[in-house]
């Protein structure tokens, strides 16, 4: 529980440093470097992994791609208190529905439960940014969509870390298989920008790629130990820990009516991962 803790402040930290970054989407592409070069340095020095997870750690990588990219998106058009319960929310709900269409698993009350408080909490959100004349459209887009993602890749990477017989390592080459991708990517796009904003910030792509690489071997780790389901429901806590950074970290105006969308949201996310 501690480990999983830990991890859930890890990833609501890494997200907040992007957020506070000039250039959002270039600054995934310099945590995820960060990442890469400390896995890098530690790789060759551990055993690589079971063939059997080699398909699933490909597709991870190629779906982190498309993750993080969108990640970068949403804090370039929303705040750190707004997208990020949105995303991390939003993706329970998206299992449920996905699970009801095409394996015709129906959840049960507590699932039902958890579908209707995070929707009431994600129209709160989204009434309170209304209110407040700070609703974007694009914001709300990006992070709905990421967390299609992350519901893709947790099914991935839950099957994959446990035939890959380390989760560490497991972690630590999915990083690397999402770097070069990305990394490409943008340079192909403005590779002069990107080059020159690597090496100007590098300091701070290594902080937040230890935090984003921590948080996940962490929580890749637990899913060896204890249910899927239970793990992925203790990680939701992060979206506490994202508004607390927030409001004080980012001084970002945190309304009570946002402080209730957000924990409505997590009680919703954690009823369907124990349901």
């Amino acid at each position: 529980m501690l480990a999983v803790l830990l991890g859930a402040l890890l990833h609501a930290s890494w997200n907040a440093l992007v957020r506070s970054s000039s250039d959002r989407t270039l600054d995934m592409v310099l945590v995820v470097s960060g990442a890469a070069v400390i896995t890098g340095c530690l790789l060759p020095f551990a055993p690589l992994p079971a063939s059997a997870s080699w398909p699933y750690l490909i597709a991870s990588g190629l779906i982190h791609v498309a993750y993080f990219t969108l990640v970068g998106l949403s804090y370039r058009h929303g705040e750190l208190s707004f997208a990020y319960p949105l995303m991390r929310g939003s993706a329970p709900v998206f299992s449920a529905i996905a699970a009801a269409a095409l394996l015709a698993e129906w959840p049960g009350t507590g699932g039902l439960l958890g579908v209707l408080l995070i929707c009431s909490g994600v129209i709160l959100l989204a009434a309170d940014s209304w209110r407040n004349g700070r609703l974007n459209r694009h914001a709300t887009l990006f992070a709905l969509t990421t967390a299609g993602t992350i519901v893709i890749y947790t099914l991935v990477d839950g099957v994959g870390a446990r035939l890959s017989g380390n989760a560490a390592v497991y972690t630590g080459w999915v990083f690397l298989l999402t770097a070069i991708p990305l990394l490409a990517l943008f340079t192909a796009i403005n590779g002069r920008r990107t080059t020159v904003y690597l090496q100007k910030n590098w300091k701070r792509g290594l902080l937040g790629g230890a935090c984003t690489l921590g948080s996940y071997a962490l929580a890749l780790w637990a899913m060896t130990k204890a249910p899927i389901a239970l793990v992925a429901a203790l990680r939701e806590t992060s979206v506490v820990f994202g508004a607390i950074i927030a409001a004080t970290l980012l001084h970002e105006p945190v309304s009570r009516s946002r402080w209730l969308a957000i924990l409505v949201v997590l009680a919703g996310a954690v009823a369907i991962k124990i349901a």
